[in-house]
């Protein structure tokens, strides 16, 4: 029998023996404006740095965070393109030109009004595939798929799958009706004890089930 653990440990870097591909992302030195849940995890061979690496564009200043909730798996060569990426389009040009500084500063008024979409929201128990990007401001709902190579560039629905570029809903993973009671579910906010002995049903299809558990405590 194998020794009882109640799942792998939260606060471990590596959670799989011998495959430092695999990273707990919250168990990272995160920026102040990066949140990450428990138990989500980034798999690139390049390591974990390439995680924050692909944080592009997000400069303090700004204001704008990068939040992903729990039990997230994340696939080598996602990219976040946050707001400081953004140019603005309602001048004859879109070149940054006052970012530069000196005489190209101070020139008119709003020069640095640059659009601001607002934060990054990837939710409990989502998969973003390979090399898929997310573009500023955009709100991933829980259970949501990202297929590879997809770009999205506007709000997923909870339990939806999405692929292409822009990505678009390919089809649901649940019904609106059950994803709202997933959500209401949150089986992911239980503690892992529960979880664990639960995970017959989490990993099953069966919503009914779930709720029925979800009660009964």
């Amino acid at each position: 029998m194998p020794p009882h653990r109640p799942g792998p440990d939260p606060d471990a870097l590596h959670p799989l023996a011998g495959h430092s591909r695999v990273t707990f992302i919250r168990n990272l030195a995160l920026p102040e404006n990066v949140e990450v849940g428990t138990y989500t995890y980034y798999d690139d061979p390049a390591g974990p740095q390439a995680f924050l690496d692909a944080i592009l564009y997000h400069f303090p200043f700004l204001g704008d965070r990068l939040v992903i909730g729990k039990f997230c798996a994340i696939a080598a060569g996602t990219r976040f393109l946050m707001n400081g990426g953004n140019h603005r389009l309602d001048g004859l040009s879109t070149y940054p030109f006052p970012i530069f500084g000196g005489d190209w500063t101070g020139r008119f008024a709003g020069e640095l009004n640059f659009p601001n979409r607002g934060d990054t929201v990837i939710g409990h128990d989502v998969w973003l595939g390979f090399q898929s990007t997310i573009l500023p401001g955009v709100t991933i709902g829980d259970g949501a798929v990202v297929a590879a190579h997809a770009v999205v560039s506007q709000d997923v629905p909870p339990y939806a799958i999405v692929a292409g570029n822009p990505a678009r809903v390919v089809r649901r993973r649940l019904s609106e009706e059950d994803a709202a009671r997933m959500q209401r579910i949150a089986w992911w906010n239980w503690p892992v004890a529960r979880i664990t002995a639960h995970l017959a049903l989490i990993g099953g299809g069966d919503v009914d089930a779930l709720e029925a558990a979800a009660r009964d405590g």
